[in-house]
């Protein structure tokens, strides 16, 4: 029995601890070359299209109108928005539509280690993994990978992906108003468009293009750009 024990511990201690610090550790240098979601789409047949670009070849108006559509205090906080969470809890619980509070941070964290799902359990390996990236990664490195592996649309992932696919150009020659277009279509990838968009989506863009300036003038972007 305690033999059974003391591997059962073991065995978590790999799964919960050592294998996701090691994962970390791994991503921080290495550029991702895939995540369980990409997986799980390409068995769904919607095909792959990933291209890895590093930080340095993305135009800066995209990070800042990611920062500006998910997450304006990416910069301050450390992978965890109280405030936002807070707003997104008092939101649910008037009803109507839900509300999401997680941060670039904790996207990042799920797209690249753990599968769709809204599960507690995912939800709490969503938190550790936030925790290890932001302690082993850094802003300018989760926004990287986030870059690389956000899904734009079917089959498409990453910014130069979808620049190349939506746009003919590459992710470093990305204008504000085509950034501001591919951050409005990422809560529902798969049925918003970047390329004609309906009246939602059109407003949306611009909402989010005018907040871009925003978030370039206070310098919200500051640690990734």
């Amino acid at each position: 029995m305690k033999v059974l024990l003391r591997n059962i511990v073991l065995a978590l201690f790999i799964l919960l601890v050592a294998g996701p610090i090691l994962a970390v550790l791994v991503y921080r240098f290495v550029p991702v070359p895939a995540t369980p979601l990409m997986v799980i789409r390409a068995v769904e047949g919607k095909g792959w299209d990933h291209r890895w670009r590093p930080l340095s070849k993305v135009s800066p108006s995209l990070p800042r109108a990611l920062i500006a559509a998910e997450d304006a205090r990416f910069c301050e906080h450390h992978g965890f928005d109280v405030e936002a969470l807070q707003k997104a809890y008092a939101s649910n619980e008037k009803g109507g539509k839900v509300r999401g509070g997680s941060t670039i941070s904790q996207q990042t964290a799920k797209n690249v280690f753990l599968w769709p799902d809204r599960s507690y359990l995912r939800k709490g390996l969503e938190a550790w993994f936030t925790v290890l990236i932001e302690i082993g990664w850094g802003k300018q490195r989760i926004m990287e990978v986030y870059l690389n592996s956000i899904e734009f649309g079917p089959g498409i992932y990453g910014a130069e992906a979808a620049a190349q696919r939506y746009f003919k150009t590459s992710a470093a020659k990305l204008t504000p108003a085509q950034s501001a277009r591919l951050a409005a279509i990422l809560p529902s990838p798969l049925k918003w468009k970047a390329v004609k968009p309906g009246r939602y989506v059109q407003k949306r863009s611009r909402r989010i293009g005018a907040a871009s300036g925003t978030v370039r003038r206070d310098g919200l972007a500051a640690c990734v750009i």
